[in-house]
C-alpha cells in the first residue's frame, strides 16, 4: 500500500482539482484497497491531496466510489484530525458551491451536504472557521433542506440519494455547535419545519427514515434555553395537518408528521434532561393527539 503512494502521490498532488473519479493516477481497485487499509496515508501532503481528490467522487453514481471511498475517506480523515486547516477550508468552499449547483442525477448535493456536516463537526471539535463562514453554512444548508424536492431514496444499483436525511444531518451538526446564535438556531428550525411539510404537496410519503433524521436537530436544539416557550409553541402549531376529508395530500401530511413526532417523543422520553423535556414534550404530545 505504501508503494502505491510512492507511485501515485505526485500525480494526486497535481490532480486534486481535476474533475475525475477516481482521481488521476489511482484506480478504483486501488482506492478500495486503501479503504481496506483504513486510509493509511503516512505522508501528510498526500493525505491532503487524497481528501481533495475525493470531492468529485462524492457525485459519482458508483456507490462504492461515492459512499465507501469518497465520503468514508473524508469522514475518516476529518474525525481523525488528519487534515490541515487549508484543506478543510478548501472542502468547505467546494462543498458549499455544490449545494447550489444543478444536480439532475441526485448524488452531488446530498453528499455535499453530508460531507459538509463532517466539516461542521470538525469545526465544533476544534474551531477553524470564522463566525461569518459558519453563518454562510447555516444559510446555504438551511436553504438546501428547505427547498429540496428530490425525494429519491435507495436504488439497488446506485445506492442512496438521501437528500432530506443528509440535509438533516447537516442541520444536526449545526444544532449541536456551541457557537450557533439564537437567530441561526431558528433558521435551522425553519428549514426542518419546511421539509416536514413540503413532500405532502407532491403527495409524497416518507419511507426511508427521514422523520428520524429530521427530528434529531430539533431534539438537540431543545437542550438549549435560547428558544422561548412561545416560540416552540408557535413552531409546533405550524406543523398542524390540514383538516377536512382525506386526500393524498392530507394523508401524506399525517404520515410524514407522525414519522417526525413519534421518534421525537421516544427520544425525549429516554432523555435525562428534564429541562429539555419540559420545553417541548407538551407540544409533541399535543401534536400527536391531534393526529389521532
Amino acid at each position: 500500500m505504501r508503494m502505491l503512494w510512492v507511485l501515485t502521490g505526485a500525480v494526486l498532488l497535481q490532480g486534486s482539482a481535476i474533475g475525475a473519479c477516481p482521481p488521476a493516477g489511482i484506480t478504483r481497485a486501488e482506492l478500495l484497497s486503501l479503504r481496506a487499509a483504513k486510509w493509511e496515508v503516512p505522508d501528510p501532503a498526500k493525505r491532503q491531496a487524497l481528501a481533495l481528490g475525493m470531492l468529485d467522487c462524492l457525485a459519482d453514481p458508483d456507490p462504492a466510489l461515492r459512499d465507501d471511498a469518497a465520503f468514508e475517506s473524508i469522514q475518516f480523515m476529518l474525525r481523525g484530525r488528519q487534515l490541515d486547516v487549508a484543506t478543510m477550508q478548501t472542502l468547505r468552499v467546494a462543498l458549499l458551491a455544490r449545494l447550489a449547483e444543478a444536480d439532475h442525477a441526485g448524488f452531488s448535493r446530498p453528499f455535499a451536504a453530508l460531507a459538509l456536516a463532517e466539516v461542521v463537526r470538525a469545526d465544533r471539535i476544534q474551531s477553524f472557521m470564522s463566525a461569518t463562514q459558519r453563518h454562510e453554512i447555516v444559510g446555504a444548508g438551511s436553504a438546501y433542506l428547505r427547498t429540496l424536492r428530490d425525494y429519491r431514496g435507495f436504488d439497488a444499483q446506485q445506492g442512496w440519494r438521501h437528500g432530506v436525511a443528509h440535509g438533516a444531518d447537516l442541520m444536526l451538526q449545526l444544532a449541536v455547535h456551541p457557537a450557533l446564535s439564537p437567530d441561526e438556531q431558528r433558521t435551522v428550525l425553519a428549514a426542518v419545519a419546511a421539509q416536514i411539510s413540503a413532500p405532502a404537496q407532491q403527495g409524497h410519503f416518507y419511507q426511508y427514515g427521514e422523520g428520524e433524521r429530521l427530528m434529531a436537530p430539533v431534539f438537540y436544539l431543545a437542550r438549549r434555553d435560547s428558544i422561548s416557550s412561545e416560540q416552540w409553541q408557535a413552531w409546533f402549531a405550524a406543523l398542524s395537518v390540514t383538516p377536512g376529508p382525506f386526500t393524498q395530500t392530507s394523508l401524506a401530511q399525517r404520515h410524514n408528521l407522525k414519522g417526525f413526532l413519534q421518534p421525537l417523543y421516544v427520544a425525549l422520553g429516554e432523555s435525562s434532561d428534564a429541562a429539555q423535556r419540559a420545553r417541548i414534550m407538551p407540544h409533541v404530545v399535543k401534536a400527536l393527539r391531534q393526529l389521532d
